[in-house]
């Protein structure tokens, strides 16, 4: 797989906006966001003992769930491309049913308590899964401009919660700047901290044992490390309760080229509970494995050779993790879901268009993959791939959706 980056005039003017651009498919070349030159991205090192392709048929069996699991009965979509979020039955029959929440809502994450937590333009929206009505909707203290649509929207991304569920995690996007997590109490519903993060806060992740919080900043190719401290503090820099910022790390296996012209920066990650490392994919070629306490991490191979985004763990460890198509596509391949076995052996799904992220049924049998991607090709509904066959399902639904959590 050929990377480039792109920089030139888009590189100059990075902190004006640059993006990373989608080409158009009538072109083996990717076409630059702006007027530049492009610059080939630093050579690609061979990494060893690649995994087998599913290809091939030499990864293990996909997860089977154990016996006290149970699937999934319903979907919750963040519809980007409106302002609500829909329950979607996962069997794909039955009614729809959307909620207002805020504009563009992006992630959501729910509790033990069924409470959803969703990450909108406007602020961070409570749903009551239960009833299906929006509850509040706490305000950002961040600062980010008129409330929009669309890719680079300010507001909310990536969203998580404490495993004993008494706080909640948003980044929130700054257009132009540096984001911010936000800490919200989730019995007051009031917002105790305000920490600075890279840009474009993708994805928030929590350890394990609740003891660190992790946030992917797409566009300063970097995690930062959150101590989230004990809760008992309002935010201040003397509050010994207080969430404090760790350390940042930079996570980029092929350099950071082209700033925000470059396609190769990290989007999603997932944390192993094994170990609590952080497991970041890239371009279906590099999986990075970060240990976010020593800062260092190891790369290893991946075999999908597309773009990715979203990923998720199943119950018994196995990585799911969305290509969303090709780069180059003379060279790349297509729209694809890795399920990769705990030994790094990968079995390919292929997808049908672009899709954005994906959730695992409670038992772990199937993948439910949304097709709101945030770029072109995007469409109203979602993919659930049967995990231990490959075989795939189209269930329509929701508005552009990107986030989606299956409920019981």
């Amino acid at each position: 797989m050929r990377r480039r980056v792109l920089v030139g005039a888009a590189a100059l003017l990075a902190l004006a906006g640059a993006r990373d651009r989608r080409p158009a498919r009538t072109t083996a070349r990717p076409a630059p966001p702006r007027r530049g030159r492009a610059v080939r991205a630093r050579p690609r090192r061979a990494l060893r003992d690649s995994p087998t392709p599913g290809r091939t048929g030499g990864a293990r069996p996909a997860p089977s769930g154990g016996a006290a699991a149970r699937s999934a009965g319903t979907l919750l979509l963040a519809d980007f491309g409106a302002d609500t979020v829909t329950f979607l039955p996962a069997d794909g029959r039955g009614r729809a049913a959307s909620v207002r929440v805020g504009t563009a809502p992006y992630g959501v994450a729910v509790g033990a308590d069924g409470r959803a937590w969703v990450a909108t333009a406007e602020g961070l929206a409570v749903v009551d899964t239960r009833t299906r009505e929006r509850v509040a909707r706490v305000p950002y203290r961040t600062r980010t401009g008129p409330v929009a649509h669309g890719e680079y929207r300010g507001g909310g991304m990536g969203v998580a919660l404490a495993p004993d569920g008494r706080h909640a995690y948003v980044g929130v996007n700054v257009p132009d700047g540096r984001g911010t997590l936000e800490v919200v109490d989730t019995r007051t519903l009031r917002v105790t901290a305000v920490l600075p993060v890279g840009r474009r806060p993708f994805d928030v992740d929590v350890a394990p044992d609740g003891g660190r919080v992790y946030v992917t900043a797409h566009d300063s190719f970097d995690v930062t490390v959150i101590d989230p401290g004990d809760g008992s503090g309002d935010g201040g820099s003397g509050d010994r309760g207080a969430a404090r910022v760790g350390r940042r790390v930079e996570v980029a296996p092929y350099g950071t080229e082209g700033g925000l012209g470059s396609w190769l920066k990290p989007h999603y990650a997932a944390v192993r509970p094994s170990d609590g490392h952080l497991l970041l994919p890239f371009e279906g070629e590099r999986l990075v494995d970060l240990d976010p306490d020593t800062g260092r991490s190891r790369v290893r191979p991946m075999t999908a050779n597309t773009h990715q985004h979203g990923t998720a763990l199943t119950p018994d460890g196995h990585l799911l993790v969305v290509g969303t198509g090709p780069i180059d596509p003379a060279g790349d391949e297509g729209p694809s879901l890795t399920i990769r076995a705990p030994d790094g052996t990968e079995r390919l799904v292929p997808l049908d268009g672009p899709h954005e992220d994906v959730s695992a049924s409670p038992d772990g049998r199937t993948a439910y993959v949304t097709a709101g991607h945030t770029r072109e090709g995007w469409r109203d509904g979602v993919t659930a791939v049967d995990l231990r066959t490959g075989k795939t399902r189209w269930i329509a639904g929701g508005k552009r959706p990107v986030g989606v959590a299956a409920l019981e």
